[in-house]
């Protein structure tokens, strides 16, 4: 008869009590700051881009909108490194 160490039950996912939105949000950017930092600056390099185009100023609106591209890319890249990020920290 071996004796080794008992079997651990499986892990099983983290229950939230029922939240309302903003506390979510809250918990959610605690969790991974880098995403609403990268929206917030997509939005603001977009709009500024916006206004660009509408007074004309091509040149400025064209390199707004490849600074997006990049906001939009930084965004993506801080969303999947946080759900890696997310995944180790569950298999620990």
């Amino acid at each position: 008869m071996e004796t080794g160490p008992p079997e651990l039950p499986p892990e099983l996912p983290p229950v939230f009590r029922d939240e309302s939105f903003s506390e979510k949000f809250l918990r959610k950017t605690r969790e991974n700051p880098l995403v609403p930092l990268g929206c917030l600056c997509t939005a603001a390099v977009l709009a500024w881009g916006l206004v660009s185009f509408k007074k004309g100023d091509v040149q400025r609106s064209q390199l707004l909108m490849r600074a997006r591209v990049v906001a939009q890319g930084f965004t993506v890249a801080a969303l999947l490194g946080g759900m890696a990020a997310a995944a180790a920290k569950a298999r620990q």
